[in-house]
């Protein structure tokens, strides 16, 4: 079977398409026949050979850990009536997705709803479980001025969709007029380019001078220090990524002086306890027309240097997809 293979740490160049044994399910697990794989700046940076957390795999190894598609066998212990099932699973390590066929642990398996497309399940799979544990980590509530940094990402335009949802007022940052017009569709009350000069005098006058009572900091850097600056006393700062390099640090006496309360990256360590029943919820929450996933750009597994290129050069507005089986990806 084919199945992308990273051989060497390096640039986007070094995924290749490899003729790879075909896996077989042990105890517990089941083989899916892989449609979609989704792609995150996560895995962008452990190609390279660094990571912002997951642990690195040694090379030689298949990149992606999420995977859509069909049950195709089942280990021992694993019901047969799975067969043919649509399901989202994930691979028992740190990769072994990004392939025609790949191992899933049973228990990782969460039913793709009728309505729902194996495009949209697959985007929702980590970025609508993390989604969903940032807006209920932080508290969002009615009337708050909430920020979302990488407003057009994966994660961001969900993100802006379920602050909303919870009676948010906001205010997307994110780079470029694409970018910022996918924002405003999302239904963001006012947008910002943080590539610009002035980008937070911008963010700060919509919210009438007062400050954000909450900021959604998945970039890190300079911009998520200066996103820090625009929140108001007695407002938070959630940090979730760092596609800058790296993650937004506050000592705690900074945070006192400025009287913000700070949920740092380790808080995405505690997610693991609620992402599946929070990827099944997002799940629902797309069958019900209530949340939609931002897809920029589907690719054939072939063109997996072009879609991790994309990523890293921050071209793709919304999430980014390898379509394994493109006969069955509309289904």
């Amino acid at each position: 079977m084919r199945a992308v293979v990273v051989e060497e740490y390096g640039g986007p160049e070094v995924l290749r398409v490899r003729e790879v044994p075909e896996p077989r399910p042990g105890s517990g697990e089941v083989v899916v026949a892989v449609v979609v794989a989704p792609i995150d700046f996560v895995q962008t940076q452990l190609r390279r050979g660094v990571t912002p957390g997951p642990p690195l795999p040694a090379v030689p190894y298949t990149p992606g850990s999420g995977v859509a598609g069909r049950v195709l066998a089942v280990g021992e212990g694993v019901s047969a009536d799975l067969v043919g099932t649509r399901v989202l699973g994930r691979t028992p390590g740190v990769g072994g997705a990004n392939a025609e066929r790949a191992v899933a642990a049973a228990a990782s398996l969460i039913p793709i709803p009728d309505g729902v497309s194996f495009a949209d399940a697959a985007a929702l799979q980590s970025d609508g479980s993390t989604a969903i544990g940032l807006v209920e980590g932080a508290g969002v509530r009615p009337g708050e001025y909430v920020l979302v940094e990488a407003a057009a990402g994966g994660l961001g335009s969900l993100l802006v969709q379920l602050s909303r949802a919870a009676g948010a007022r906001v205010v997307g940052a994110a780079r470029g007029e694409a970018k910022l017009a996918a924002v405003r569709k999302l239904g963001a009350e006012a947008v910002v380019d943080y590539s610009l000069p002035g980008w937070t005098e911008e963010a700060r006058a919509a919210t009438g001078g007062a400050g954000f009572d909450l900021v959604f900091d998945g970039v890190g850097g300079e911009i998520g220090r200066a996103a820090l600056g625009l929140v108001a006393r007695g407002g938070r700062l959630s940090v979730h990524g760092a596609s800058s390099g790296a993650a937004t640090e506050v000592a705690p006496e900074e945070a006192a002086e400025r009287g913000v309360t700070v949920l740092p990256l380790s808080q995405l360590f505690g997610f693991g306890a609620g992402a599946h029943e929070w990827t099944r919820r997002a799940l629902e929450e797309a069958a019900a027309g209530r949340l939609t996933p931002l897809i920029g750009a589907t690719l054939p597994l072939e063109q997996a240097a072009e879609a991790h290129a994309a990523m890293e050069a921050r071209a793709v507005v919304g999430k980014t997809l390898l379509i394994v089986d493109e006969a069955a990806a509309p289904a």
